[in-house]
């Protein structure tokens, strides 16, 4: 038994401190993007996987687009939204964040190879990456007023 829950310790703290997988996704222009290079200048950043069609998703980053520039000014943070659209709906994306004014840094994962490498299975999920690019949270689903521990985690972070 002490063997299994040492086992579990160590796995869930490889999972907490996982660096990101190496996978080709696209920006929203089409341009290749290796996910292992995101960064945001050794400061933490959020990926933020969405679906046009996922409603908790939309709010989610609808409610932080309404915060996202006092987050920046404070922490530096930026975020990276990950569609998840299969390449059929892909066309739909750029109109919604058109239509949304996120400012975001929008990436295209259409055959969900980013989101598997990560084990994802439920959408919305967002991770918060530290400066060292190394992931240190994440959660999926979304309630209303779930921004706010994700700020404070990048908070923490910079402190």
């Amino acid at each position: 038994m002490k063997r299994i829950s040492l086992l579990f310790l160590w796995l869930l703290s490889v999972t907490a401190f996982a660096q990101l997988p190496k996978v080709t996704i696209k920006d929203i222009t089409g341009k290749p993007v290796s996910t292992d290079t995101l960064s945001n200048n050794g400061k933490p950043f959020i990926i933020d996987f969405f679906a046009t069609w996922c409603h908790p998703c939309n709010r989610e980053l609808d409610a932080i687009r309404d915060v996202y520039e006092e987050w920046q000014e404070e922490t530096g943070v930026k975020i990276f939204a990950v569609s998840i659209d299969e390449a059929q709906n892909v066309n739909k994306v750029k109109p919604l964040v058109d239509s949304r004014n996120w400012e975001y840094d929008v990436l295209l994962d259409q055959n969900s190879d980013f989101k598997r490498a990560l084990g994802i299975n439920l959408i919305p999920h967002t991770l918060i990456v530290d400066g060292q690019g190394k992931i240190v949270y994440q959660h999926s689903g979304y309630t209303d007023g779930a921004e706010d521990e994700l700020i404070e985690k990048v908070r923490e972070l910079i402190q």
